[in-house]
């Protein structure tokens, strides 16, 4: 019982910090939405100059849907960046726009952490769609079938592995962005400071639910452990 109380209190904290960060996030993205680039390009030419920068010309820039949605797909080779930001002419759209062409550039360099991130994508998306029902059945059951929960606690590890491994993908485009903002003349003085802070709070997302699985997978685990003595 104890800790069970002790992931409440731990997954709570959690919880609000993921929502403090999500909060965050959107006002930054709101704030430096509003403060335009001296250059005027939109999000749409950002990335298209970062990209033809590296000499990557086999990736499509493409008008994805809803707010904060923009994203990479290695699959299609396609930068998806939300109406905002692919019409945008702001801060917040240059930082990133920038940063998901930062995820382009990993890809053409073979990043490794890409690629591993990108093989565990099979796994995840099976492990993702299984953890809700294994969960009700592993406690469930948690006394006379304990193999279930140690089937959950699988399922879970892939997902933390994959948050984790996240990690270092973010933060790497981050960085990548944020180079060239700052070397091709983009973004400057304050608006590269914005830049920064506004990818900051996003890459802090990202920490809040790597955290937050890992706080799942610890107390499944502490389940298992109980049931099995």
């Amino acid at each position: 019982m104890g800790s069970y109380y002790g992931y409440m209190v731990v997954a709570g904290i959690l919880s609000f910090v993921g929502m403090f960060v999500s909060q965050r996030l959107k006002a930054k993205f709101n704030k430096y939405g509003r403060i335009s680039l001296r250059s005027g390009l939109s999000g749409q030419e950002v990335a298209a100059r970062m990209l033809q920068h590296y000499g990557i010309s086999d990736v499509k820039i493409v008008v994805g849907k809803g707010f904060l949605s923009d994203h990479y797909n290695p699959m299609s080779k396609t930068v998806a960046l939300s109406p905002a930001v692919f019409r945008g002419r702001s801060i917040a759209a240059a930082a990133v726009a920038a940063h998901e062409c930062g995820h382009a550039v990993q890809h053409a360099n073979a990043y490794s952490m890409l690629q591993l991130r990108s093989a565990l994508v099979p796994a995840v998306k099976m492990s993702a769609m299984a953890q809700q029902w294994l969960l009700i059945i592993a406690f469930m059951t948690l006394s006379t079938m304990p193999s279930i929960m140690l089937i959950t606690i699988i399922a879970f590890a892939i997902t933390t592995l994959f948050s984790f491994i996240t990690l270092p993908v973010e933060f790497d485009a981050s960085r990548r962005a944020l180079l060239w903002l700052d070397s091709s003349g983009v973004t400057q003085g304050a608006e590269y400071d914005g830049a920064k802070d506004a990818l900051w709070w996003a890459a802090m997302t990202y920490v809040s639910a790597a955290l937050s699985a890992l706080v799942m997978l610890l107390y499944l685990i502490m389940q298992y452990s109980g049931s099995r003595r």
